[in-house]
């Protein structure tokens, strides 16, 4: 924590939360920063500077999430270099990866002077990675997934992004013959339109003419779900509608081709927009 003279005696620094604190000169912490000061313009870059780290603590995790939802291989190099970063650190600490054999899952602790990567591996054992990429693979790709849940909580794994606990769907093995589209979440009832489509935003996810939608990329190629919410312009009641898949082309694709991600993805935004539903009192939850 470094403290910055702020003139009249004080001193003025960022604490652990990103909050502007102020303290007399080589004092305790004051509880509030003095009125004097609110306005200083030393004051203000420190805001300034917290509101910045807060968007790229924000990118670094979403930037994560990206390269986990796609298990694109990220060079080990890059996580390398971005390590001292306490952001990116934040992000990438205690992600399951996959190096070159796409059994061996270790969970991403550290990474040594030289550009290794110090991970926990199944048997609880601290190995050194050093392949050219690794993956951070989405969790409907892990074998045992159960079992590597239950090993990350022994272990107390937290992650910033989620992925190990991260809610997943599997295609069920019989789908009606060139069915196109899932109704499982259809008809979740919103007050109006533009609630539906502001919990869909909330969530992260791209509003686009009548369509909430996801893109993903599985097994190599770009896959995107999309769930009606309603017309643009329509200002009352709205629902859920159904879910399907798109191909780089836009064309609707086949349940029965598409890949475990893209799937997973689907459905897991389909249940979140239907939990956002409107429940009738003495209705079904």
């Amino acid at each position: 924590m470094v403290w910055l003279d702020a003139g009249e005696g004080y001193e003025v620094t960022l604490d652990d939360g990103g909050r502007v604190v102020a303290r007399r000169a080589g004092g305790r912490v004051l509880k509030t920063v003095p009125k004097a000061l609110r306005d200083d313009p030393r004051v203000d870059r420190l805001k300034q500077l917290a509101e910045w780290l807060d968007r790229h603590a924000d990118a670094c995790v979403a930037q994560v999430d990206s390269w986990m939802v796609s298990s694109l291989p990220v060079p080990t190099e890059l996580i390398a270099r971005v390590w001292p970063d306490e952001a990116w650190r934040a992000a990438l600490r205690d992600m399951a990866v996959v190096g070159d054999d796409p059994d061996e899952v270790g969970f991403l602790r550290d990474v040594s002077g030289d550009g290794g990567l110090k991970v926990v591996d199944l048997d609880g054992e601290t190995v050194r990675m050093t392949p050219r990429t690794v993956t951070l693979p989405h969790p409907v790709l892990l074998p045992d997934l159960e079992d590597v849940r239950e090993f990350a909580a022994e272990l107390g794994i937290t992650q910033r992004v989620e992925q190990i606990h991260r809610a997943t769907w599997t295609r069920p093995e019989t789908l009606a013959a060139n069915a196109t589209e899932v109704r499982e979440y259809a008809g979740g009832t919103y007050a109006s339109r533009f609630g539906l489509a502001a919990r869909a935003t909330g969530l992260g996810y791209r509003v686009s003419g009548g369509y909430a939608t996801c893109k993903v990329r599985d097994g190599g190629r770009s896959v995107e779900a999309s769930v009606w919410i309603g017309e643009p312009y329509w200002d009352g009641e709205s629902e859920t509608g159904g879910l399907s898949w798109h191909d780089e082309d836009g064309r609707a694709m086949r349940l029965d081709g598409v890949g475990p991600v893209a799937w997973s993805e689907g459905m897991r935004m389909a249940a979140a927009l239907y939990a956002g539903r409107t429940i009738e009192e003495g209705g079904n939850a």
